[in-house]
């Protein structure tokens, strides 16, 4: 594609203009560029005959036209141009026009001194420019100069890598019912756990135009990871890790880890809780929800009707009153100023004012202590020591007190003996044979793969009833320690006990026919029998 074009031809009889018509779809010429270039270099014209003749131009079929502007004689023009700067100065566009017929031309080096004198001394096209002029093409607008635009950078971000916003709402079932026990109240997480990385900002580049001009990028913002306890921040300060099992808050930008979760109560607005390390609730437990920690659970105010369950120990300092439905488990200890209506389960002691009408389970002791220290109604158990200060009821109501081993303890005690003695009869029918195969080894002897893959087999299974032998003494022993215990198991009573009350140590029982004050009920000759403190 080529566009139209026109020159001139000046001779001293006048001025000729040429027009040069477009190839490959090129635009024709237009008045007004004509009408420019003459007002430019002062040459006469007549308006009506440079249109007559531009429109003839258009009609005629030839690709070169001419006719007479005026008959003063002219001087020869040299190729010239028109310079076009945009707005921005971030480009340049030179409109080239052919030099009159005798006229000289313009050299690629005269062209870069004129931009040069122009200011324009940046991002010019250089091979562009000379290669127009070793194939020019006029009336055509050409690119010659275009600066380096600016790159707007980008700002620092910072991405985390837990929920932020907490839902609070409770969930529709899918039976249309709502679900406002189990919210998105807590973030979780566990030590080691990326839970932000910085993502650095991007200052962006610098720009300049065609005159050479330094344009800068806006400036971005250059956030830093804002951290508190429990949180470690990386070497190159990019990411944030929890140094602690526990839960992730985000407060006014700070990043913080704490393996103690703090709550006012645990109802509708926080649903059930289910943490990692231990939980502080400042208020009470409401009926039918639950609250689990892998560490501690303490509670200031009432446990009502709720399903508590800790690694650590339940520490409850108003008391739990189960509403029949209310369940404790701890892996530790158990403190709690009253139980009623409840089942509880530790691993350690108990510790409480007063039992009503509970189940109470304890890995050691029972103490029923305080002010008004009384166990009445349901069944409460210890391995070693039930110590209360009244027992039972005037009323008869059924309380069961248990001490001591339980069958169940002999027989996982008898269960362990027998694995192990089937462990050292297959240990020694083994030891024999390998001894025989190692000597004839020693001697040269040797064995086909088939044997080889016996003696392999044997071995393995020697080491492994070995290790197997080994488990169940070390279990023997853990639980030869508490059988042991139990023949020490003991209730005592500090005030008194009611008839009808049932003490079971270890295998044995007895009912109290008659209320006693301040004894001891301890297991001796096979039965139970009661003592003075």
């Amino acid at each position: 594609m080529k566009n139209g074009y026109f020159q001139l031809a000046c001779g001293s009889n006048g001025t000729t203009l040429k027009i040069f018509a477009p190839e490959d779809g090129g635009r024709p010429i237009a008045i007004r560029e004509v009408m420019e270039y003459l007002n430019r270099f002062g040459i006469k014209y007549d308006l009506h005959v440079l249109n007559s003749g531009i429109m003839a131009s258009y009609e005629t079929k030839e690709k070169e036209y001419s006719f007479g502007l005026n008959i003063e004689p002219g001087l020869e023009l040299r190729e010239s141009y028109s310079l076009k700067i945009s707005q921005d100065k971030m480009e340049a566009y030179a409109r080239f026009y052919p030099p009159s017929v005798n006229g000289g031309r313009m050299t690629a080096e005269e062209f870069l001194r004129d931009l040069e004198i122009k200011g324009i001394k940046f991002g010019v096209l250089v091979e562009e420019i000379r290669q127009f002029m070793a194939f020019p093409q006029y009336c055509t607008d050409l690119k010659v100069a275009v600066g380096a635009p600016v790159r707007h950078g980008t700002d620092a971000r910072i991405e985390y890598y837990f929920e932020t916003e907490l839902n609070t709402k409770p969930t529709l079932n899918e039976d249309g019912s709502v679900d406002f026990f189990n919210l998105n109240t807590v973030s979780h997480c566990k030590k080691g756990e990326l839970l932000a990385r910085r993502f650095p900002e991007d200052p962006g580049d610098l720009g300049k135009n065609i005159y050479g001009e330094r344009m800068n990028p806006r400036e971005v913002k250059r956030d830093a990871l804002r951290y508190g306890k429990n949180v470690i921040l990386s070497e190159d300060r990019q990411t944030l890790t929890a140094d602690a099992n526990g839960h992730v808050t985000l407060s006014d930008g700070v990043v913080s880890v704490s393996n103690v979760l703090e709550l006012e109560n645990v109802d509708i607005s926080t649903g059930n809780i289910d943490y990692d390390g231990s939980i502080k609730v400042n208020g009470n437990v409401f009926t039918n929800f639950s609250v689990k920690a892998k560490g501690n659970i303490e509670v200031s105010g009432v446990v009502e009707g709720a399903y508590l369950d800790a690694g650590g120990d339940i520490i409850i300092a108003r008391g739990v009153n189960g509403m029949a439905r209310g369940n404790l488990k701890a892996a530790g200890n158990v403190v709690a100023k009253f139980i009623e209506n409840a089942k509880v389960s530790a691993g350690g002691y108990v510790s409480t004012e007063s039992i009503l009408h509970s189940e109470v389970m304890s890995g050691s002791e029972i103490q029923v202590t305080g002010r008004r220290g009384f166990i009445t109604g349901g069944r409460v158990c210890a391995t070693n020591l039930v110590q209360v200060k009244t027992l039972g009821s005037p009323m008869g109501t059924d309380t069961i007190v248990e001490v001591g081993a339980d069958p169940e303890l002999k027989r996982q005690i008898k269960q362990v003996q027998q694995q192990a003695a089937e462990c050292k009869r297959i240990v020694d029918s083994l030891q024999p044979v390998l001894l025989s195969m190692a000597q004839k080894l020693n001697q040269g002897v040797k064995f086909n793969p088939e044997q080889l893959k016996n003696i392999r087999e044997m071995v393995e299974a020697d080491k492994k009833k070995k290790q197997e032998l080994e488990d169940c003494t070390k279990k023997l022993q853990e639980l030869q320690v508490i059988l042991d215990a139990s023949n020490n198991a003991r209730v005592e009573v500090n005030d008194r006990v009611y008839a009808g009350t049932r003490i079971c140590i270890a295998d044995v029982s007895m009912v109290v026919k008659d209320t006693v004050h301040y004894c001891k009920f301890v297991k001796s000759q096979g039965d139970v029998k009661m003592v003075g403190l």
